[in-house]
């Protein structure tokens, strides 16, 4: 497993924040899904064989959400 952090813009709630934890850790070979608001990024580990980290860059902007 990698660990990753990305920005994530357009946050503005907590509702925003579960929104981005449930699309990334949907994603087979995610876990350890961490969004924070204040900081308006993603924390996670990932499997490469499993997940593309574009694919998990895909799943948070089909939320409607920025990276």
């Amino acid at each position: 497993m990698e660990k990753l952090t990305i920005g994530v813009g357009g946050m503005s709630c907590s509702h925003c924040v579960k929104a981005v934890t449930d699309a990334i850790s949907a994603l087979p070979g995610t876990a350890n899904v961490a969004v924070s608001l204040d900081d308006n990024a993603a924390t996670f580990e990932y499997d490469a064989g499993l997940v593309t980290v574009d694919a998990i860059k895909a799943a948070i902007v089909e939320e409607g959400y920025e990276v």
